[in-house]
């Protein structure tokens, strides 16, 4: 934009993954340091058993104590069963790709009739490698050729009336290529020291101000306006007080490293400002703030936090009833767009020209100012409600959320990852006043990726069981990152940006519980990519509601740096994901040869197949179709921001059809239960005024599907936006440049 865990999982050979807070600091004192010591299959040079402690997964579970790791724990005395109906899969992650040359199958008395064995390089792609329709259950040995990286049971036909149920599932095979196995050795962790990267600065109290303050001018000077160069930079100070002036340029993650933010004290500033545009923030992307208490030096009482998209204000707490924090810079210029989350202000939020803003369970003193979209979820001080002008729309308590995990030390000076449990109903920050819920993390548990690692140690860590923490940098990748296992986190510190190359999807989620994937931006290679981020396959199917996948502060960019293609950039299968503040962004500017027409090439943002998806906080902007597509029931959205494509050469561009142009979020016909709230789309047609968008938003007509409080606009009257949702609303054009519509139908 230019214009304006809840249980602990153990498995043999490691401990718990997670423990409960409670008690977590006296267990942390006791913890031995000692690197991984996960399941870890040596490479096989003759056909052996390589299933036994892999991750495991499955279509569905029974109950919580017939777990899909049961099938792969060589205990004959624990199972894995599946819900009571056709079809249901079990698959195993063997690490790498091996050549399978039997499957042993040990069923309980309810088995399968009718199933194959398959194999897959990707849990996308699937060969049959054995099938039958006239089972019978017991022990079977199947001999079977065939290669692969994952194998399956596919069961399509129970024999009883319950589900299907084994007490082992083992593949024997052999691993071979030259490439890396799941035993290759994979670097441990020393939580109290870890290796962060070379662009990680990390600082405790003893640590001289003079020193602090040095490092963070440099990193400033460098990054004030280094929008699309290619360094990443995390900022991080231990629990105790400092007096620092934290100014934040691109790419640049400041943070505490204490359980609460106010075990983290700054006595100075963290702040965002754009005086490099003339004061113009509407450029002030990709950077953050987290974790941290602020006291402003004595006599200041205005802090400036002059933001637009992918730049979270999360988890922080401004200390002072009597100060007040602006969103944009302070007369002199727009802001567009931001984010505060889990956030204590004492005093004022003055929005002043920030153009649209969300801010979620959060604890403001008050606040004052609205422009055209300004959303509330869960936040106590937040404006009456009332749209439009004021644009406040406010939504009484956030349904379901999980916060962002996040690093810190504990009191014994260990490195460790907070992850929040899942809230409902809920109102107000997570931690002020309360002992947070969740589960923690040793670092130890984690493989720390820095700059230069590759793609297939990064597989081969999670493989082996490990979670992964990205320091920052830009990580150019050739192989996919698979993530298979439940309860997996994948953190990035500092915007850790990651590049496809060779047109391949970055990441992929399997359909399983609980993956939380936060602080990570996917950037597009110059070869096309089918899509950037998948979670969950095609077909998902599974129920995650008590513990859903959740993406945090999760970033995508179309070309500006390189001219990046990809059709879609994120698509969810699975069921109950939650979206947890993310912009998806087709570059209008950037480096010169880098975004154009027919240059950064992008069909859709967002592709929702799920049931029961949530989104707080999505902005997406500038794709060449359809920018968001609904297919799946029970969605919600809290705040939606767009701008159309500002380049379309001509009208014969830009046609869905013999529409005009397309929506900017679309609700499948086939949908019956939908629901958003503060929905704003714009355009700024700036290459040929004269195209014309049809409207912003298409949805069935059933009364399952409803949409609040929505704004179009033409901004500075370059283009047109003709109707808001379906026919219905006003026609925003240089004769009238704003329209609202409150409700639909």
């Amino acid at each position: 934009m230019i214009f304006q865990r809840f249980l602990s999982q153990a498995r043999p050979g490691r401990r718990a993954r997670t423990r409960p807070l409670a008690g977590m600091v006296a267990a942390s004192l006791l913890l031995a340091l000692t690197p991984f010591a996960g399941p870890v299959p040596a490479a096989n040079a003759a056909p052996a058993l390589i299933s036994q402690g892999r991750p495991a997964t499955a279509s569905s579970t029974e109950n919580g104590g017939t777990p899909a790791s049961a099938a792969v724990d060589g205990d004959n005395g624990t199972r894995w069963s599946s819900a009571f109906s056709d079809p249901q899969w079990l698959q195993v992650d063997l690490g790498a790709s091996a050549a399978i040359s039997q499957v042993v199958l040990r069923w309980e008395a309810a088995y399968g009739r009718a199933f194959q064995i398959q194999v897959s390089e990707n849990a996308s792609t699937w060969t049959s490698v054995y099938s039958s329709t006239t089972a019978t259950g017991g022990n079977q040995t199947l001999t079977v050729s065939g290669t692969g990286r994952y194998v399956r049971m596919y069961g399509t036909a129970r024999a009883t009336g319950y589900g299907y149920s084994l007490w082992e599932f083992q593949v024997i095979g052999e691993f071979g290529g030259g490439g890396p196995g799941p035993g290759d050795p994979v670097e441990p962790t020393d939580p109290r020291n870890p290796n962060l990267g070379p662009n990680t600065f990390v600082f405790d109290p003893s640590t001289p101000t003079a020193t602090i303050q040095s490092r963070l001018n440099t990193i400033f000077t460098q990054q004030e306006t280094a929008q699309f160069a290619p360094d990443r930079y995390a900022v991080l100070f231990k629990p105790g007080s400092y007096t620092a002036d934290v100014n934040l340029g691109f790419f640049t993650q400041v943070a505490g490293l204490g359980l609460s933010p106010d075990d983290v004290n700054l006595n100075g500033h963290v702040r965002a400002e754009a005086f490099w545009m003339g004061g113009n923030a509407t450029q002030n992307f990709w950077r953050a703030a987290e974790n941290l208490s602020v006291t402003l030096p004595s006599g200041v009482t205005v802090e400036r936090w002059a933001v637009s998209q992918a730049a979270p204000y999360r988890r922080m707490h401004l200390r002072g009833t009597q100060n007040q924090i602006q969103l944009w810079n302070g007369g002199d210029g727009w802001s567009s767009g931001g984010l505060m989350a889990d956030t204590k202000i004492d005093g004022m939020v003055v929005s002043g020209s920030q153009q649209q803003w969300f801010s979620r369970n959060s604890e403001f003193g008050s606040w004052t100012g609205s422009v055209w979209n300004m959303v509330f979820t869960g936040v106590t001080g937040a404006p009456p409600p009332h749209f439009p002008n004021p644009s406040h729309t406010v939504v009484g308590q956030t349904p379901v959320v999980r916060e962002k995990p996040f690093l810190y030390v504990d009191g014994s000076g260990e490195y460790r990852v907070f992850v929040p449990a899942v809230r409902t109903n809920t109102q107000g920050t997570s931690w002020y006043g309360k002992t947070p819920a969740g589960s923690s993390i040793s670092l130890s548990q984690f493989y720390v990726v820095r700059p230069g690692t590759t793609a297939a140690t990064i597989n081969a860590a999670l493989a082996q069981g490990r979670d992964l923490l990205f320091t920052p940098g830009l990580y150019r990748i050739n192989e996919t990152i698979r993530v298979t296992r439940p309860d997996t986190v994948v953190l990035g510190l500092g915007l850790a940006t990651l590049e496809p190359q060779n047109g391949i999807t970055a990441m992929t989620v399997a359909d399983v519980d609980g993956v939380k994937v936060a602080g990570i931006m996917f950037e597009a290679g110059t070869t096309n990519s089918p899509v950037l981020l998948e979670v969950g396959p095609t077909g998902s199917s599974a129920s995650h509601a008590a513990n859903p996948t959740s993406l945090h502060d999760v970033f995508f960019r179309i070309g500006g740096a390189v001219a990046g293609k990809a059709t879609t950039s994120l698509r969810i299968n699975s069921n109950h994901v939650i979206g947890d503040h993310m912009w998806l962004w087709r570059a209008d500017h950037g480096n010169a040869g880098t975004y154009g027409w027919n240059v950064n090439t992008a069909d859709t943002g967002l592709v929702v197949n799920g049931t029961n998806v949530t989104m707080y906080g999505l902005f997406v902007e500038h794709y060449q179709k359809t920018e968001v597509i609904w297919n799946g029931n029970g969605g919600r959205t809290y705040f939606f921001q767009n701008e159309k494509p500002y380049d379309p050469p001509n009208q014969a561009a830009f046609m869905n059809g013999s529409t005009r142009g397309y929506p900017a979020y679309k609700v499948s016909d086939s949908v019956t239960s939908h629901e958003a709230w503060g929905l704003g789309s714009y355009c700024y047609f700036n290459v040929n005024p004269a195209v014309v968008n049809e409207r912003s938003f298409e949805v069935p007509v059933t009364s399952g599907v409803r949409f609040h409080n929505m704004v179009t606009v033409s901004l500075g009257g370059v283009g047109t936006i003709n109707r808001i949702i379906n026919n219905t609303g006003g026609t925003a054009n240089a004769a009238n440049q704003v329209q609202y519509l409150t409700t639909f139908p």
